[in-house]
């Protein structure tokens, strides 16, 4: 929310001089129009104070340098009124009262007690605030439904309780290169002044713009995106059961939570709407055709803890393998990923410490936000301290052991990788990849807690990437400072 810009004046010196009072001492400070808000003591008004009084004494045979010695006062900004009491006076005024040009608040005081300013030097800003401007972002893909003349229904925080509206009366012509996005405003009434320039608004706009009938449209949360490409998982049933497959769509605008699909389905298709990333992750798994890999592959799958301190001897802390046969060759294949888009049962011993590496991510999530590199480095750290923490031995089932060990292993080396690099945007590279393996793990055994799993489409050269975070508020760790609030909810766990 800002002030409206065609109500901002900027009140200045009409003659060069020294500040030697100010009536206005701060800013939010009321001032009235015709209001006195400082003295300057000016040598060129004493001057021409005893040039109008050398003139007078010619004024009856010389008018013209009369005349002319008042204009020169008036051109200071002097009223008639003025000019007539010093003549009265007969005395020069040293110091020359500055009054209000308008009525308004003032926003910014440009000068201090003492200062010299030249004639046209800005004292305060000062804004009337009966109106405001409401200022809405618009995302690329939002661009084609918001028109000039909308009516947007937005509420303000600070305000619980009420709606507002109004309509859009002017958008930005250009998209900001940063944080791609263009302002939407709206000029809305103030009455009671109520609302306040930097309170922050959201809105929903009602878009006119008209859906065919037979237009498609899903839900924002069952579409995955990858570089140009956008796929959906379509439920496909055989006679072994239900599956999901793949497949390719073409989506038109957004429409809030949802987007219009112009080609890739028909009517009828049943898609997967929530948890598409762990249906994706298992299909990658076993080899499937995935969302990073069209032409499926084999699966990454294997037990090798890559050096990874896992636990010692005493079974404290960490995972005794002395009760399982890890030596075991046929154990890989035992292990079947196809279904990491299933809950395992875990203890609650194993969840509060999967719950520790997951408080160890947020401080790393958080680092990436705030564009730190050395807390990351040192968040990454207590990941890493917190995974070896993690006790395996409460896995007691063949298949929840597997998964845990493949999401272990790549989370320990992402982390161990941010560690030990200072360059942000390497570390970030790394936080993909050790998101997108904790989400795994943290919807396969829970933690007993709400966590929001938040995807940003232009991280990673606009392939997208994923993040976790226990609040619904967007705070992008992708791009921190520079696009902060890039991102929407993908899922719940």
């Amino acid at each position: 929310m800002e002030a409206d810009e065609r109500s901002i004046y900027s009140q200045s010196s009409h003659i060069p001089g020294r500040v030697e009072r100010l009536m206005v001492n701060f800013t939010g400070e009321y001032i009235k129009q015709g209001q006195i808000i400082a003295y300057i003591y000016s040598p060129d008004l004493v001057t021409a104070q005893e040039e109008l009084f050398e003139a007078r004494k010619v004024a009856d045979t010389q008018p013209q340098f009369f005349n002319a010695a008042k204009e020169k006062l008036k051109n200071w900004k002097l009223s008639d009124n003025q000019i007539a009491q010093i003549l009265q006076s007969g005395t020069v005024k040293e110091e020359l009262p500055i009054h209000a040009d308008v009525s308004g608040y003032v926003t910014e005081k440009m000068v201090n007690l003492g200062d010299y300013v030249n004639k046209g030097k800005a004292l305060y800003q000062i804004a009337n605030l009966n109106s405001v401007w409401v200022l809405f972002d618009i995302y690329e893909s939002d661009m084609p439904w918001v028109r000039k003349g909308d009516e947007v229904v937005f509420t303000i925080p600070s305000l619980p309780g009420e709606n507002f509206k109004g309509r859009i009366s002017y958008i930005d012509p250009v998209i900001n290169p940063m944080t791609r996005v263009a302002k939407a405003r709206i000029e809305i009434g103030n009455a009671g002044l109520r609302l306040k320039p930097e309170m922050f608004a959201s809105g929903t706009v009602k878009a006119k713009q008209p859906i065919a009938s037979e237009a498609i449209t899903i839900p924002k949360s069952a579409v995955m995106w990858t570089g140009e490409r956008s796929v959906v998982y379509i439920k496909n049933t055989t006679s072994n059961g239900v599956n999901f497959v793949l497949r390719d769509v073409t989506l038109g605008p957004s429409l809030g939570n949802g987007f219009i699909v112009k080609e890739g389905l028909q009517e009828g298709d049943e898609i997967a709407v929530n948890g598409t990333f762990s249906i994706d992750a298992a299909a990658q798994l076993a080899g499937k055709p995935s969302m990073m890999n069209p032409e499926g592959g084999p699966a990454m799958t294997g037990h090798n803890h890559g050096g990874m301190k896992m636990g010692d001897d005493k079974g404290t802390g960490g995972s005794d393998h002395s009760e399982m046969d890890m030596g075991d060759p046929g154990l890989e294949n035992k292990t079947d990923h196809s279904d990491m888009n299933q809950r395992m049962t875990a203890t609650a011993t194993f969840k509060n410490q999967l719950k520790q590496v997951l408080s160890a991510y947020l401080e790393l999530k958080d680092a990436l936000v705030n564009d730190n590199a050395a807390k990351s480095n040192a968040a990454a750290k207590k990941v890493l301290s917190a995974l070896e923490h993690v006790d395996m031995k409460q896995l007691t089932d063949k298949k929840a052991h597997g998964h845990w060990m493949t999401i272990s292993k790549e989370i320990s080396n992402s982390a161990n990788s941010i560690s030990k690099i200072s360059d942000i945007k390497a570390q970030r590279d790394h936080f993909k990849h050790l998101s997108a393996h904790l989400s795994k793990g943290v919807k396969l055994f829970g933690v007993d807690q709400k966590i929001y799993e938040q995807f940003c489409p232009m991280a990673d050269n606009n392939k997208g990437a994923y993040w976790l975070s226990t609040t619904k508020e967007i705070k992008n760790p992708y791009f921190g400072e520079a696009m902060l609030t890039c991102g929407e909810i993908t899922d719940e766990m």
